[in-house]
C-alpha cells in the first residue's frame, strides 16, 4: 500500500459528510452540449446586447462559460445584465442535463457510501436546479437532500467557500468530519477556506497536474479507487 493509498483510506474512513462538486466527480455535465459551445453562445449574446466591449480577447475565447460571465460581473456588478446572463446560463445547463454522462463508478460509489450512513451535499458552481435535475435523472435524489449552486451573486462562486459553508450548516456537520470531492483548484481553495478535507478527482493527466500544482495531496484518477476503499471497510 502506497503512502497516498493510505491517505485516501484515511480520508474516506473518517468522512461523515461529503460535499460533491457536480461537473467532474458526479458527471460530465456538458458531454452532449459542450461547454465551449455554450461559452461561444454566451459571448454572442453579450455582443447582441451591445456589451461586447466589456470582454478582453482572452475572455471572448474562453472554453468555460463562467469566464465571460464572471468578466461581465466584475465590470457591471449587480446589474440586470448580469442577472440576465446568469439566468441564460442556467437554462443552458438544464438543456445539458439529458445529454450528461455519469462519471465512471460515480453512481455505485454514491449509493454504496450513502448506505454507510454518510451524508451528502452537492456544492457546485453550476446552477442548483441543474444539479438537482441531474441527480433526479439518475435516481439519486434521496442521496442528495442538500444541493447548493451558483447564485446571482457571482462573488459567492468557488473558490469562495459560501456553498460549502451553507451545506455544512444545513447538514449539521462539523468541518473536521467533512470531505470535499472536486476536480478543480477552485474546489481545493474553497475546501481550505471552509476547513474541510479535500479529495481530488482527475479524469486526465492535465487535471491531475493542475490539482497537484494547487497543492492537492490526494488525487484519484478513477472513483473505483474510492469504491475499493469502501468495500475494504465493509
Amino acid at each position: 500500500m502506497t503512502a497516498e493509498t493510505t491517505r485516501l483510506a484515511s480520508l474516506v474512513s473518517s468522512a461523515r459528510y461529503v460535499l460533491w462538486d457536480l461537473d467532474g466527480p458526479i458527471c460530465r455535465l456538458f458531454a452532449g452540449y459542450p461547454a465551449h459551445e455554450i461559452a461561444g453562445e454566451l459571448v454572442e449574446k453579450i455582443d447582441r446586447l451591445g456589451m461586447g466591449g466589456l470582454l478582453t480577447e482572452q475572455e471572448r475565447s474562453s472554453i468555460d462559460p463562467h469566464g465571460p460571465l464572471r468578466a461581465v460581473h466584475e465590470r457591471r456588478r449587480g446589474s440586470d445584465l448580469v442577472l440576465e446572463l446568469e439566468e441564460w446560463l442556467t437554462r443552458r445547463e438544464l438543456e445539458a442535463v439529458p445529454k450528461a454522462r455519469p462519471t465512471p463508478f460515480a453512481d455505485p460509489l454514491i449509493r454504496t457510501w450513502s448506505s454507510f450512513g454518510v451524508r451528502f451535499a452537492i456544492t457546485t458552481n453550476n446552477a442548483a436546479v441543474a444539479a438537482s435535475a441531474y441527480v433526479e435523472s439518475r435516481g439519486l435524489t434521496d442521496c442528495f437532500p442538500h444541493v447548493y449552486g451558483r447564485t446571482p451573486n457571482l462573488d459567492l462562486m468557488k473558490p469562495n467557500p459560501h456553498c460549502l459553508e451553507e451545506a455544512i450548516k444545513a447538514m449539521g456537520a462539523v468541518p473536521s468530519g467533512t470531505l470535499m470531492i472536486g476536480d478543480a483548484a477552485t474546489d481545493l481553495e474553497a475546501a481550505r477556506q471552509a476547513g474541510v478535507a479535500f479529495l481530488g478527482y482527475a479524469r486526465n493527466e492535465s487535471k491531475e497536474r493542475l490539482l497537484r500544482g494547487a497543492g492537492a495531496e490526494v488525487v484519484v484518477g478513477s472513483l473505483e479507487q474510492v469504491l475499493d476503499v469502501l468495500r475494504s471497510l465493509s
